[in-house]
């Protein structure tokens, strides 16, 4: 696998792993054992970037952790603070308080069976809590040995600048692909100046651009897709000119519709790392033969024309979440 770098000097592979699938927002989790040999056989493919949260659950920060034990030293895992753990009401909460920062920092660090956390995200930005305060407990806790890198989720560009001037961020984590391309206008022009890594997630369009969905879709209730607008019917139906494009890419190439949506990301820009998961073993596979897929300036010339022409339907999230984004 080969290495790409985020920020000044976190070196990872070229594709992540995502973790969050295996037990948090698309369905049924899978099984403990299942999960941490699909974790491990990752990290055997050549993998040695994984990412978590603590939202996810702590079952999910615990099969990272676990799968990855022999390995301390030779991986890089990323996990995520910034909501109340352990309510009752299921409500996801933000809270970036440093005193709470720093409690909640302590049962990651157990979890991930580390004694430190290699990239810490702060995974939403938190309105009631100055970026200058967190980005500052995340110092302390950097010079006490106990986190290595900061990172940023979904956070706006004024926010990332503000919080890059108390403390370097190697990374910015937000969704980004064929089908959600706004990171370009803005996000992406900052990373590159402030010499800041970008972690998509979501590249391959919460499964979308891998074909495996039409009108006729459903989804669990436990699957967040059920209440994301952009997998209404309706939207699926008229998506379906994105995934007819990657199609035709995807015959040209020899390869699939996930590995032509993957390669298109990793050839934006050198410093982007996307984090794909699955909880398949084949798909785990597929997703890392993208590495291969070379896709040349003419053909992703081709492609940004293609997709110029290709309105997308639906939010990426509902109302009461997209609210969180951007700030």
């Amino acid at each position: 696998m080969k290495k790409r770098l985020l920020g000044k000097g976190l070196e990872v592979s070229a594709i992540g792993y995502g973790a969050m699938g295996l037990s948090h927002g698309y369905g049924p989790a899978t099984d403990r054992r299942q999960a941490i040999e699909l974790v491990r056989a990752a990290a055997e493919r050549g993998v040695t970037f994984f990412d978590t949260a603590q939202i996810y659950g702590a079952e999910n920060e615990e099969i990272v952790g676990e799968a990855l034990a022999p390995l301390r030293g030779e991986v890089v895992i990323a996990t995520k603070f910034g909501f109340e753990l352990g309510r009752t009401d299921n409500r996801q909460v933000l809270s970036s308080r440093p005193e709470y920062i720093r409690e909640v920092t302590e049962g990651s660090l157990k979890r991930l069976r580390v004694e430190a956390i290699d990239l810490y995200y702060q995974h939403r930005v938190d309105p009631d809590v100055p970026i200058e305060d967190v980005a500052g407990t995340i110092k302390d806790l950097i010079a006490e040995g106990k986190v290595k890198h900061f990172g940023l989720s979904e956070a706006g560009v004024e926010t990332i600048r503000r919080a890059h001037a108390v403390l370097p961020v190697t990374a910015v984590e937000s969704e980004y692909s064929m089908m959600w391309r706004q990171p370009d206008d803005e996000l992406l022009p900052v990373l590159e100046e402030l010499g800041i890594g970008f972690v998509p997630f979501s590249p391959l369009g919460k499964g979308f651009l891998t074909g495996r969905f039409d009108k006729n879709s459903t989804f669990d209730s436990s699957d967040f897709r059920s209440i994301v607008p952009r997998f209404s019917p309706e939207n699926l139906d008229a998506n379906q000119a994105l995934v007819n494009l990657v199609k035709e890419i995807a015959a040209d190439k020899q390869a699939t519709p996930a590995q032509v949506a993957l390669a298109w990301v990793l050839a934006q820009k050198p410093w982007v790392v996307p984090i794909p998961g699955t909880t398949k073993l084949q798909r785990l596979d597929e997703n890392l033969g993208a590495a291969d897929v070379e896709l040349s300036s003419e053909d992703l010339g081709n492609i940004a024309r293609a997709l110029a022409k290709i309105e997308v339907h639906g939010d990426r999230y509902p109302a009461h979440l997209q609210k969180r984004v951007g700030r």
